[in-house]
């Protein structure tokens, strides 16, 4: 590539109002197959919660967190429903967001009226946060009605799961501008958010990991959300919020223009 295209791909993003018709059109679109899409997108965090929950909590009993004695189902709860939104965030900005890219070549269209590749890129990023505080929200709502956790502080959960969600639909944005099939997202899949599941305390406490694990691990993105709401479930606010915030933010910042940039170069190869 050469020096001007480069300099070119990489400049500040030219966002516009456009973003909202983008957005309103995913979301017309989407209340036609609301129903699949939800069952979709909660399933998996479902069932994790209600079979490792209620199955391996019955075994575990109490779990010991920031120094206090909770129900495992209650420390499995605070990190499915931060699973949920990053998997939501990532499915979305994925595989539907490919679609629309490349094979029902929807942006193509889009693009033929006053609204930039910028923009399109933007809405698909904020879809696809919709979208995981929608399924986070369900899960939400499964906690409270099954008794789990009643603080009224998972009120201060929803605009974390939004930033969560955002950051995953950033760093997903990334892959589907180097993506050429439906199949190179399994690489994401398998070697990014499956390994962070595992690696951020959404089943069992950080502690317990090795301490190479355990150097890694405060720097996930998963870890960092988890950290933030976890807490927030169990009645208490968290440690060193600013720290969690500043690290989601960051990774937010750096994947979405990093995703603009490569969703740019394609455009023009």
């Amino acid at each position: 590539m050469r020096g001007a295209d480069l300099v070119t791909i990489w400049h500040v993003p030219q966002l516009s109002r456009g973003w909202w018709p983008v957005f309103l059109r995913n979301l017309r679109v989407w209340r036609k197959l609301a129903l699949p899409s939800l069952i979709g997108n909660i399933a998996e965090p479902l069932i994790w919660l209600v079979a490792l929950g209620y199955g391996m909590g019955a075994l575990i009993g109490q779990i010991e967190v920031r120094g206090q004695s909770v129900p495992y189902i209650l420390f499995l709860a605070s990190g499915s429903v931060c699973m949920s939104a990053m998997n939501a965030a990532s499915f979305e900005a994925l595989y539907s967001a490919f679609s629309r890219m490349q094979v029902q070549r929807t942006w193509d269209g889009i693009m033929n009226a006053p609204v930039n590749l910028d923009s399109i890129v933007l809405a698909e990023m904020l879809w696809a946060a919709f979208k995981a505080l929608f399924s986070a929200t369900i899960i939400l709502g499964v906690i409270l009605a099954l008794g789990i956790s009643h603080s009224p502080k998972l009120l201060v959960a929803w605009p974390i799961l939004v930033l969560t969600g955002i950051a995953f639909a950033c760093i997903a944005l990334i892959f589907n501008a180097l993506a050429q099939n439906y199949d190179f997202f399994t690489y994401y899949f398998t070697l990014f958010l499956t390994p962070m599941t595992f690696l951020s305390g959404v089943f069992f406490p950080l502690e317990q990991l090795p301490a190479v694990v355990r150097a890694v691990a405060p720097w996930l993105p998963l870890t960092n959300a988890v950290e933030l709401v976890r807490p927030l479930m169990m009645g208490q606010w968290p440690e060193a919020p600013l720290r969690h915030l500043a690290l989601l933010a960051a990774y937010t910042v750096v994947a979405f223009w990093i995703a603009l940039a490569l969703t740019r170069r394609r455009f023009r190869a």
